[in-house]
């Protein structure tokens, strides 16, 4: 009976915050920090040493919604919750959390004014929502494209038919040059109405070195890009061949890769990056290493309004765009079991093809 006294008598109480995976932090009466957890370290990118003694809005980009919300919480000596804000240490400028906050009084004898943040990480299940929402949103989308295609292909048959018989009967060849614009426009309809369904062979899949992959496209873009425009590579050589379909990986990165150059318009710079992420979600399946092939541009950004719709078809955020390319990307990730995501804004851009590692292939050392 003398063990589990003897091994309570040892726990220590003060580890118990840096065994939590909520981050948090005490503020001081000027919003300063006098301690912070483990967790709270990690997501800020500093110690408690660094960090001690300095503002919260000087570790944390955009940190004046969160000095007014500390003075609120202050003024009416209660907490106050914020749901789902975006959180940018600034020591982690590439790197952008999904969280709730919460915000509690807690003067404390030797600490007047103090304030508990807590901060809760939500970026992991938000994504996946996300990602469900878009696989639901492609398989919404490729039907409704099918459904469209059927109800415009066959009148369009139809029409191109009667231009040719018309074609025959009539005296002159100026007349004929009006049927045969009938006849174009009909086959760039048709032609256009093709490209919303997508890709529609078998898969042809294959072992395939996606480094190669991404050369060809990086040649391509660089090809074809104004002189304003640096493009550069960034591999991760741990990645090992990725059994997939060459073709329609090329296209679905080419896609990505044009939408980004024409984002710069004329002026910026463009990143192809590769890396391996473990244990990562997509959909409702969880993959132990799936490899992350990137386009980063520092352009304008994706327009918010559109950031719910950007995969749809004939959505585009430039003029004369036709809204495919997207589309047609992401309906190749997802015939390979993956998908594509962004992070946007002003500056910094990045979409991201996700795709799953077969069985036995792990990034060499």
């Amino acid at each position: 009976m003398a063990e589990p006294a003897l091994r309570i008598a040892m726990f220590d109480p003060a580890a118990l915050p840096d065994l939590l995976a909520t981050a948090i932090l005490v503020l001081d009466a000027r919003n300063e920090v006098a301690w912070l957890n483990a967790a709270a370290a990690d997501l800020l990118a500093t110690g408690l040493p660094a960090a001690r003694g300095r503002r919260l809005t000087s570790l944390l980009a955009g940190g004046e919604r969160l000095d007014e919300l500390m003075a609120r919480a202050r003024a009416g000596d209660e907490p106050l919750a914020l749901r789902e804000c975006e959180l940018c240490p600034l020591a982690r400028t590439d790197t952008r959390y999904l969280v709730d906050l919460t915000l509690t009084p807690a003067s404390l004898p030797q600490l007047p004014g103090a304030l508990l943040l807590e901060i809760a990480d939500t970026t992991g299940p938000s994504r996946i929502t996300r990602d469900n929402a878009l696989l639901a949103q492609q398989g919404g989308s490729r039907l409704m494209a099918r459904q469209l295609a059927h109800e415009i292909k066959n009148p369009l048959g139809g029409l191109r038919g009667a231009a040719q018989l018309l074609e025959r009967e009539l005296p002159n060849a100026e007349l004929r040059e009006y049927t045969r614009v009938i006849i174009g426009e009909a086959d760039r309809l048709c032609a256009l109405v093709d490209s919303l369904l997508g890709p529609t062979r078998a898969m042809r899949r294959e072992p395939v070195n996606v480094h190669e992959l991404m050369d060809h496209v990086y040649r391509l873009a660089r090809a074809e890009a104004p002189a304003g425009v640096a493009i550069e590579r960034d591999y991760d050589p741990s990645l090992p061949p990725l059994v997939l379909d060459r073709d329609l990986i090329v296209q679905a990165m080419l896609n990505l890769a044009r939408n980004a150059v024409q984002a710069l318009s004329g002026q910026g710079h463009l990143v192809l990056r590769s890396r391996a992420l473990t244990q990562v979600t997509i959909g409702a399946e969880r993959h132990r290493l799936v490899a992350s092939l990137q386009f980063e541009d520092d352009g304008p950004g994706v327009p918010p309004e559109l950031g719910e719709t950007i995969f749809y078809p004939l959505v585009s955020a430039r003029a004369g765009g036709t809204g495919l390319g997207l589309a047609v990307a992401q309906d190749i990730a997802t015939r390979h079991g993956g998908i594509i995501e962004f992070d946007s804004r002003p500056g910094r851009t990045v979409f991201s093809l996700l795709l799953p590692m077969e069985d036995g292939d792990e990034p060499t050392p």
